[in-house]
């Protein structure tokens, strides 16, 4: 589950402040390369379903990265065993013992169609070579961050949700989450409501930390709270009178966008008209689009 685990002590986590990638404690050797044991499945609704699994001692990353992870399966032509693996982006925040993974279900998809089936002490395979855009390093200095997520997008958001960078950068971080029906917004609501109240945190990144953060869930079918897209929603302006916030400006906006490909090309086109440039790992700028990973 997308909690802060109780046995992360203040110890490992304020480690944190003078090196965010530290690596946990070894694990035992796997009998299959790259190999790393399932601990934990949950299934929030019948498509949709987090795991986490083992970390690899060797393995440091930056939150909002993702590395390959798949199972093996039987080539037809050559009866010889092979990985499939897939691009996820990892939902633990870098400082996490473990790591976390927040994924869809395609019945007749290659890999979903079997990995749903996954238990605690099944193996995975794990490519432990972490890649991605969504990181700050990405990003010009500002005042306000937007992260837009539609989906399972919101998995990159879940570890920098949980990055002290992230409050120690902006003033004020915003999370949007856009999906189709209210249970496909449960673990991110989850997420948000555990790290409101989680003390550990709050010693490490500073009290009242979660005030700066806003959390704006929308669902286009089922009905809700709020309904509708949120692109539709900037446009109109609701967003911004809803949140109470003035709206995006390169001056002092930055953003980070995951979803699906239709939804990033959207949001893309019109942060470019706000006045916001894409930028990358060698070339920051005021938005980042994850271009490896769709719901």
């Amino acid at each position: 589950m997308a909690t802060v685990r109780a046995s992360q002590t203040r110890s490992n986590l304020g480690a944190l402040m003078t090196d965010t990638n530290v690596a946990p404690p070894s694990k035992p050797a796997k009998a299959m390369p790259d190999a790393q044991t399932v601990t934990e499945v949950k299934h929030w609704t019948d498509r949709l379903f987090s795991f986490r699994v083992t970390r690899p001692a060797s393995l440091r990353f930056r939150s909002g990265e993702f590395v390959m992870i798949g199972l093996m399966q039987t080539d037809e032509k050559t009866g010889r065993e092979k990985p499939l693996l897939r691009a996820y982006s990892i939902a633990s925040p870098a400082w996490d013992e473990e790591l976390e993974f927040y994924s869809i279900i395609v019945q007749d998809g290659p890999l979903t169609s079997r990995l749903q089936h996954i238990k605690p002490g099944d193996d995975l395979i794990m490519r432990p070579k972490p890649v991605g855009t969504l990181v700050h390093d990405a990003l010009l200095p500002g005042k306000r961050i937007w992260f837009f997520a539609t989906g399972t997008g919101f998995a990159p958001f879940a570890s920098l949700l949980r990055d002290p960078q992230t409050y120690h950068d902006y003033d004020e971080v915003i999370i949007t989450h856009t999906c189709r029906e209210v249970g496909e917004l449960d673990y991110g609501r989850a997420l948000i409501d555990s790290i409101r109240k989680d003390e550990v945190l709050e010693e490490l990144i500073g009290e009242g930390f979660h005030e700066k953060l806003r959390y704006y869930p929308t669902t286009t079918r089922e009905e809700s709270p709020k309904m509708g897209r949120i692109t539709d929603l900037m446009r109109s302006g609701e967003v911004f009178r809803d949140l109470g916030v003035d709206p995006i400006v390169p001056e002092t906006d930055r953003a980070m966008v995951c979803g699906n490909l239709a939804f990033n090309l959207e949001i893309k086109d019109m942060l470019e008209e706000y006045g916001l440039r894409e930028g990358a790992n060698s070339d920051p700028k005021e938005y980042v689009v994850e271009k490896a990973f769709l719901d």
